[in-house]
């Protein structure tokens, strides 16, 4: 399987390293008892699923995944809260600051079919599709937006403007930003779990999906059990 998986317009998940695997998660278990398997057997599969369906998470928080992400700023911020509202202390996150670097901003444009309506009957989220036309009419706003930002952002440099006030005239939901996850298996079933919901906001869910097919390929027992089904 390729090592990036490329999400929205423009955006990409990129599988950077991973630690351990299923068996990992059964020696993690198996050391209370001075045991240890050196091959994934059947009776480990069935300790996996033990360990799941009785909620002993820590066994699996012994496999760790790192990720680059790129990521619209409106998924980056949802994204964060799991890292910081998390119980699971095994998460790392680093991202780009345009503190430092000045490269050309990349933002995310919806296509004119990818414009949704508000749901009926809830506050949050969002419905069906709006008509095409419409949608046409917000991606040329959109993109006029943006395009008077960069103008304004590039003017400001040019000025002498340091970079870190400079990206105050960028439009900052839809702008492209770049970072790395290091996470255990717990903590990012845990993310996938909350992120794969049906009611979960869609292009976050774009990128869940990405990461579950890294998942389910290097830990496919525990993803199974412990990731959302």
């Amino acid at each position: 399987m390729e090592n990036i998986k490329h999400v929205l317009d423009k955006g990409y998940v990129r599988l950077v390293d991973v630690m351990g695997s299923d068996l990992s998660v059964v020696n993690a278990a198996r050391v209370s008892y001075d045991k240890e398997s050196k091959e994934l057997t059947d009776r480990d599969r069935k300790l996996i699923k033990f360990l799941a369906r009785e909620g002993h998470t820590s066994p699996f928080r012994h496999a760790f995944i790192q990720f680059e992400i790129y990521a619209p700023l409106m998924v980056a911020r949802q994204w964060w809260k799991y890292i910081v509202g998390s119980d699971h202390t095994m998460d790392a996150w680093n991202e780009s600051s345009r503190r430092y670097i000045t490269e050309d901003p990349a933002f995310y444009i919806p296509s004119a079919e990818q414009w949704r309506a508000a749901p009926m009957n809830s506050k949050q989220g969002s419905g069906e599709p709006i008509a095409t036309s419409k949608g046409e009419k917000f991606t040329y706003f959109l993109n006029n937006y943006i395009e008077q930002g960069e103008i304004l952002y590039n003017q400001a440099l040019e000025a002498g403007v340091c970079a870190e006030q400079a990206r105050l005239f960028l439009p900052a939901y839809g702008m492209y930003v770049r970072w790395y996850w290091s996470t255990s298996l717990q903590s990012v079933c845990h993310f996938l779990n909350q992120r794969l919901e049906h009611d979960a906001q869609k292009e976050i869910q774009e990128y869940a999906n990405a990461v579950l097919e890294f998942i389910k390929e290097h830990f496919p027992v525990s993803s199974e059990e412990i990731c959302v089904k």
